[in-house]
């Protein structure tokens, strides 16, 4: 007895632990939205791209496009011009645009779209880059300066992050002698960017130009300049302005490095404007298109990886389960008595067609008078499967009748009452009436109202959108529900009904 206990106790668990894992690695891990109103951002973003072409020459224009290697994932992007062919390369870790064309004159406007969305999928490569590089050469008063500046910051520093930080505080310094020199008359924020590159590279720190765009507001924009570097293990983003660390969460990387945004051949004076909306969509929505959109399918083998015909009907299916875990609750531990188990939870559906209300008309109807006949059968001495074969007859006549009236009077949902499983409603009249013969018409009647009552619960449960929309999208949960449902096979003590008819007992 003790190991059976223990076998039973560690089946449970390991039904509810890996039901609750795998449940928690989509939500956590694969990022899938736990509520079906749940929305996502979804941003639009315009690159448009002005020239002035010079006559009669071929015109080339090469701008930078996002990696979207990262935390973003494109679900569209277009490349709109007039007679203008276009190509995409990749270029040291970028991806780089080029529009080319033959000949042409006046003004020209390109336009690069993008529609792009969070990554879902939290699976993303290590990060790989350079721990070390040459110095870069310098002489002179600059060497001098470059050195003044280096020794307080590896005073004050303690590893390659307070190196970095250290050395954009100094850079920013403005009153320093030193900065000032090496600043030569330009404090702009390349050129600070210029100079921190020139400290970092004589202490052998990498340093990498990293170009980003907001992606928030809806006014034009313009590129933004932050640094990174690469400490061996994650890429360490700065501000080289305010020294500020880790690139906040509104920001998209562009391109990497010192060249230009854009790049133009025959033509001149471009300039390149940004301009950007946000917008909402249904996340689980946005996961399939995702999903689309990356070679990740992390929802591919899912219930959503199905048809959308198989989806509906899975989608009923799956909350038996439900059903069933409310009968077991009513009847082990509240004490109903029901028709059995499975009876209620397919009464339960059946009221999905005909609404609960006008169901427990129908139901109540057709058994009253399911259980008449089937009382008159009884005199007549018939065997049991001719007798089941009448009242099946029967049902199905009434239901027809019902149906023909209703539509008569109106009643459009008394049409759906055909979908009944009659089958169910004969074995259901022909198991109450055996009740009743057995345990007497009182007993038969709290059975029946049992048997509404829990199919009544069952159905709204069962019919709850948030509940349906989490046990399909996490099926995983079904484990938890069968983990309760063992630790409920194994109670044997008083259920609530009990508690009521055995008080005068507790009293004495």
């Amino acid at each position: 007895m003790r190991s059976l206990n223990l076998h039973l106790k560690v089946l449970i668990t390991l039904l509810v632990t890996l039901g609750v894992l795998i449940t928690a690695y989509q939500i956590f891990i694969l990022g899938i939205p736990v509520t079906e109103d749940e929305t996502d951002d979804l941003w639009n973003i315009d690159a448009k791209v002005e020239f002035q072409a010079n006559p009669r020459e071929p015109v080339k224009v090469q701008m930078f496009v996002p990696p979207l290697n990262q935390d973003y994932v494109s679900l569209n992007e277009s490349f709109i011009s007039n007679n203008y062919g276009v190509s995409v390369n990749r270029v040291d870790g970028n991806r780089r645009v080029t529009w080319s064309a033959r000949r042409a004159s006046g003004k020209q406007t390109l336009y690069y779209r993008l529609v792009l969305t969070k990554r879902y999928s939290g699976e993303q490569a290590k990060p790989k880059g350079p721990i070390f590089r040459d110095s870069i050469p310098v002489e002179g008063a600059e060497k001098i300066a470059a050195e003044a500046l280096l020794a307080p910051i590896r005073q004050h520093s303690a590893d390659v992050e307070t190196f970095i930080g250290e050395t954009i505080k100094r850079v920013n310094n403005a009153n320093d002698d030193n900065v000032k020199l090496l600043m030569a008359g330009d404090a702009s924020t390349p050129n600070k960017a210029r100079i921190i590159e020139l400290l970092l590279s004589i202490a052998h720190v990498p340093m990498e130009r990293v170009h980003t765009i907001r992606l928030i507001g809806e006014q034009p924009q313009s590129p933004e300049l932050w640094l990174r570097s690469f400490n061996g293990d994650k890429w360490l983003y700065f501000n080289p302005e305010t020294g500020e660390q880790g690139m906040p969460a509104d920001r998209l990387m562009w391109w990497i490095g010192d060249d230009p945004l854009v790049a133009v051949e025959g033509g001149k004076q471009a300039q390149v404007s940004f301009t950007l909306n946000n917008s909402e969509m249904n996340a689980i929505r946005l996961a399939k298109l995702t999903d689309e959109n990356t070679d990740v399918d992390f929802l591919e083998y899912s219930l959503y990886g199905l048809p959308l015909s198989t989806q509906q009907t899975y989608q009923i299916m799956i909350m038996i389960p439900i059903g069933v875990l409310v009968i077991l609750v009513l009847r082990n531990l509240i004490g109903i008595q029901t028709l059995g188990t499975f009876t209620p939870v397919l009464i339960a559906l059946a009221f999905r067609e005909t609404q609960l209300g006008f169901g427990i008309v129908l139901f109540t109807l057709i058994t009253a008078l399911g259980l008449s006949l089937r009382s008159y059968l009884e005199h007549l001495k018939l065997q049991m499967l001719p007798r089941l074969s009448v009242v099946l007859t029967f049902v199905v006549v009434l239901i027809a009748v019902i149906s023909l009236l209703s539509h008569k009077l109106g009643l459009e949902r008394g049409l759906s009452v055909a979908l009944f499983p009659m089958v169910i409603l004969t074995m259901t009249i022909e198991r109450l009436s055996i009740t009743w013969e057995e345990r007497g018409g009182g007993h038969a009647m709290k059975v029946g109202v049992g048997t509404i009552i829990a199919a009544s619960l069952a159905h709204v449960l069962m019919n709850v959108p948030e509940l349906t929309y989490f046990v399909f999208t996490f099926p995983a949960v079904l484990l938890v529900l069968v983990g309760f449902m063992l630790a409920m096979g194994r109670y044997r003590g008083y259920r609530l009904t009990e508690l009521f008819r055995f008080k005068a007992f507790l009293k004495d």
